[in-house]
């Protein structure tokens, strides 16, 4: 089993080969035409799993707009909430400001490296379970079932010449997708405004265009991607199919065909058996064919278009069960295992594969033949993966519960870099911004230290002359201050000095430093 083949493309143009009318090689097209997959409707484990996740995933996107959380008056009470307007990112009782994207980036490597951990274990779980294109084609696809039927009958369908029960049916179907696709750009505008309110603009029509627009994007890509093109954008579009092959090796668990039980396969296995002959469990019955999405045959081994969403194996178990054989003649395995299992039916590789090697006289396994065994996913790869993702998981976790929500930002005049007043003081002017980063009003005293002779004056709050001075700051803003350090004559020391502004809140303790220079003419000492 090699872990990876190209995906199963018939190929094109003449295969009697001849020669065009100039006398050379006849050209096959670069492309084929798509041929439209009919997946069948499968039953078992990983299918009910797979309906837990839609529904899981589906409620997560379409609902966490409109959960509420109490932040108080002076901050949106929306429990996810992406404030581009005021460049703020809620999330329940975390408020993340501009100079905090850390946070945001932390979580970034956190999902990277989970893709890699989940990858390296379980293959394409992800793609197979979790990736959106995936929800939304099974959400798709129990619409075109509801209203079409299973496979044969959508086949039969498709085949039949336009009547009115198509077009019904057709019209049907598209109505039905495109209400979806608007619910899904509708789902994606409210994070990012007041889903309520913006509700009400969007209907009335006093949305902003963006709003509009947005929708209509997603609108679009969610018909186009969800209903129209389905496993092509798999195939051809997303690139994870490339790069998953560097994340996986002989330990990782991939739907695997173990041909080294199942072949030969036979439609008749018993005049087979009766003939002699050897018969392995595959009944050719082609029913993990029929329940793929994306209209591969497993048994032709790992494909680059295999999303691993294991319905295969659900169909093949059904069949399993009806004919009396063990499960697992498709399975989650590792290349190892079955490497080993092969070696076993071909007798290290000098026979064809006999699955008689692998049964005892009772139609069960011998005790040489490898099953699953979990501690496989204990291994350096998925342990590094697992101690980076955690690592940096504690950073943030430790970040964020230590951090400071309030702030002090100086920025000194560049022009003029100091003023010589008339009775030889030297001024400095700076542009402060205290940064309250609670959803509260609050007191900060702001104060020098350093230059011990300075004093400073705010402008528009006082017209005194202080080294410290309360200043009323708005809840959840940043406040600008003008604020002018003057040094009596006499006191001047060097031409660039250093000094502090200091904010603090003493009732709740917090305290911010900023670390400032005071400039002065030089004094030729």
């Amino acid at each position: 089993m090699n872990l990876y083949t190209a995906p199963n493309i018939p190929a094109t143009g003449d295969d009697r080969g001849g020669t065009g009318s100039d006398g050379g090689a006849a050209q096959a097209p670069l492309y084929e035409a798509r041929k439209k997959i009919f997946p069948k409707r499968a039953e078992g484990r990983f299918r009910c799993f797979k309906w837990l996740v839609m529904l899981i995933t589906l409620v997560i996107y379409y609902l966490t707009p409109w959960i509420r959380w109490d932040r108080g008056p002076y901050a949106p009470d929306q429990a996810v909430l992406i404030d581009l307007a005021n460049r703020r990112f809620y999330f329940f009782f975390i408020e993340i400001w501009p100079q905090e994207f850390f946070f945001v980036a932390g979580l970034l490597v956190m999902a990277g490296f989970g893709l890699f951990l989940v990858t390296s274990a379980v293959g394409r779980a992800w793609c197979g379970y979790t990736c959106p294109q995936t929800v939304w084609v099974d959400l798709f696809l129990v619409v075109e079932r509801w209203i079409e039927g299973d496979r044969n009958a959508r086949m039969k369908l498709d085949a039949a010449p336009w009547s009115f029960d198509k077009i019904r049916k057709r019209i049907s179907k598209h109505a039905i997708w495109l209400m979806i696709a608007v619910a899904t750009g509708g789902a994606w505008i409210f994070y990012f405004s007041d889903a309520p309110t913006l509700a009400y603009n969007f209907v009335t029509g006093n949305a902003a265009f963006i709003a509009y627009s947005t929708v209509g994007v997603l609108t679009a890509t969610t018909y186009v991607f969800g209903g129209l093109m389905r496993e092509q954008v798999c195939i051809y579009m997303c690139p994870w199919p490339r790069v998953q092959a560097a994340m996986l090796d002989d330990s990782s668990l991939v739907v695997t065909y173990n041909d080294w039980r199942g072949e030969p396969r036979t439609k008749h296995a018993k005049k087979a058996a009766a003939a002699g002959g050897a018969v392995g469990d595959c009944v050719d019955c082609n029913a993990c064919l029929a329940v793929c999405p994306m209209g591969i045959d497993i048994r032709d081994g790992q494909q680059l278009a295999c999303i691993t969403c294991a319905l295969c194996i659900d169909a093949c178990d059904g069949v399993m069960d009806k004919i009396g054989k063990p499960r697992g003649l498709i399975a989650y395995a590792t290349l190892n295992e079955y490497e080993a299992n092969m070696a076993l039916a071909t007798d290290d590789g000098s026979t064809p594969i006999n699955p008689d090697r692998v049964r005892n006289a009772n139609g069960g396994f011998v005790d040489q033949v490898r099953h699953f065994d979990w501690r496989i996913i204990v291994r350096p790869r998925t342990l590094l993966y697992s101690g980076v993702w955690t690592a940096v998981g504690i950073g943030l976790l430790v970040a964020l519960l230590s951090r400071d929500r309030l702030e002090v930002n100086v920025i000194h005049d560049r022009n003029p870099q100091y003023v010589l007043e008339s009775d030889g003081s030297i001024r400095n002017g700076y542009t402060i911004r205290l940064l309250n980063m609670i959803p509260e009003p609050r007191t900060i005293l702001l104060s020098l230290d350093g230059l011990p002779e300075a004093t400073m004056k705010i402008n528009g709050l006082t017209s005194d002359s202080d080294r410290m001075f309360p200043v009323s700051v708005e809840p959840d803003k940043a406040t600008a201050l003008k604020v002018f350090v003057t040094i009596p004559p006499g006191a001047i020391g060097e031409a660039h000095e250093s000094f502090s502004f200091i904010a603090e809140d003493r009732s709740s303790h917090e305290r911010d430093r900023y670390t400032a220079t005071f400039n002065a003419p030089e004094t030729g000492k």
